[in-house]
């Protein structure tokens, strides 16, 4: 079979052998909003558990828009101007509005990234638009501590405003169950000392917090903690995406209600149950932006995780024009022993920026091999934790060799935005709805 994989911005074909193919995972088709722009400003207008966004905003001094950074396909174009437009209504001139680019511990947009993160209307408004930047301790202020001990250091910009709005997407989110809601505010634009605290090994560790998973999620429970000591967000609006990236879904209102309404949709657009594992999972890092960076496409490997069989193989194809990463990871990925630093890190609670990212991945490679097909240099991909190919079909052959002639594939074209799982685990067995009120 000919199967197209997410991989940078134009895919990558490849040809898999059809005798193996035992699965093909995608989303479910749902149908793309017809006008995705008018179903925001309705959205805005009869949100989900609170007031219009236009009455919210009366009286207000100004205004904080919490945006993701580039390596999140939000379509902000179509969600930024009805927002901006309503603000303008309720007597909030865009000279008063400050957007906030979330980037966690990623680093600041430039200039070109934040016009394709706004877009051209927006920027033309005169709306402020700035970089959360995490470690900046002047940026920050102190709101409190968690139950689990979680210092929570927030934006100063975030938290001096008179009215906050969340946005993002909604998908599934490899530690967190899902991304979007809290998690605009906690890792969005927490301090560096919040973040890392919010991924330490204590909280990655549990199997419970992975992707799909709402039920005694610590990263879940954390981010939502985190964010109501915060204040949470007096507004947000979330949207779903199809695999082409067009609007399936627009939910508004309050932060914990319409965030559940998006879960929901996503869960049954995205979510593939599984009757029993695979031998190998052919996935890819999700295409442009989120493979940009090995750091990012990782993820995919996490996801072929929960259907692969223990000592199987995932098979990830993953671009990464723009290299391993941070240089934190960069230094993590690329150490002799990853798995001894992640027992030491459970041992010790130490970990430096991005461990996080290196402890989901090392716990697959406790139960299955990888192999990359990247176009990172050959040198840089050598150091990795993963073998190597040049092609997928290449791969392939490996893997059969191993594992059979008879050996069961399963393909993710869409790697971590599709949320493949066991009909034997919870998230196979049970409804975001459900999971939420365990």
């Amino acid at each position: 079979m000919i199967a197209q994989l997410r991989y940078g911005r134009d895919g990558l074909q490849v040809e898999l052998p059809d005798a193996n193919v035992a699965a093909v995972l995608r989303q479910k088709q749902l149908s793309p909003l017809d006008d995705p722009a008018q179903a925001v400003r309705d959205a805005l207008a009869a949100p989900i558990q609170s007031k219009p966004l236009a009455e919210i905003a009366l009286g207000r001094d100004n205004a904080c828009i919490v945006v993701s950074d580039i390596t999140r396909p939000v379509p902000n174009p179509i969600i930024l101007p009805p927002i901006i437009e309503t603000l303008r209504e309720a007597g909030l001139a865009p000279e008063r509005v400050t957007i906030l680019i979330a980037t966690g511990l990623h680093r600041p947009a430039t200039n070109e990234e934040i016009r394709e993160i706004c877009g051209d209307e927006v920027l033309a408004t005169g709306v402020n638009v700035v970089n959360h930047r995490a470690g900046n301790e002047e940026h920050q202020v102190h709101v409190g501590t968690t139950g689990r001990g979680t210092p929570a250091y927030m934006d100063r910009v975030y938290m001096s405003a008179d009215l906050t709005i969340l946005t993002g997407l909604v998908e599934p989110h490899l530690m967190a169950g899902y991304s979007g809601g809290r998690k605009a505010i906690c890792p969005g634009v927490a301090g560096c000392g919040t973040i890392m605290a919010f991924h330490g090994p204590h909280l990655l560790e549990p199997p419970e917090a992975r992707a799909g998973n709402l039920i005694a999620n610590p990263v879940h429970e954390e981010a939502l903690a985190v964010a109501d000591l915060a204040g949470g967000a007096d507004f947000i609006l979330n949207v779903t995406l199809d695999e082409e990236r067009a609007i399936t879904g627009v939910f508004a209102g309050e932060m914990r209600a319409a965030h559940e309404a998006a879960m929901a949709l996503c869960e049954r657009q995205a979510k593939v149950v599984l009757d029993e594992p695979a031998d190998i999972v052919v996935t890819s890092g999700g295409g442009y932006p989120l493979d940009l960076t090995l750091y990012q496409s990782t993820k995919g490997i996490v996801a072929a995780g929960l259907i692969c069989r223990d000592g199987g193989t995932i098979i990830i194809a993953q671009q990464n024009a723009e290299g391993l990463g941070s240089p934190e990871f960069s230094s993590l990925i690329c150490q002799e022993d990853v798995h001894a630093c992640i027992q030491d890190a459970l041992r010790t609670g130490e970990i430096c920026i991005d461990t996080w990212q290196l402890h989901v991945v090392e716990k697959v490679l406790r139960r299955c091999k990888v192999i990359a097909v990247s176009d990172l240099p050959p040198e840089d991909a050598a150091r990795t934790p993963f073998a190597q190919a040049d092609t997928v079909e290449e791969a392939v052959q490996r893997a059969l060799a191993e594992h059979g002639p008879d050996a069961r594939i399963a393909v993710v074209p869409e790697g971590p935005y599709v949320l493949g799982c066991l009909a034997s685990d919870p998230v196979g067995q049970m409804s975001v709805g459900e999971m939420l009120r365990q």
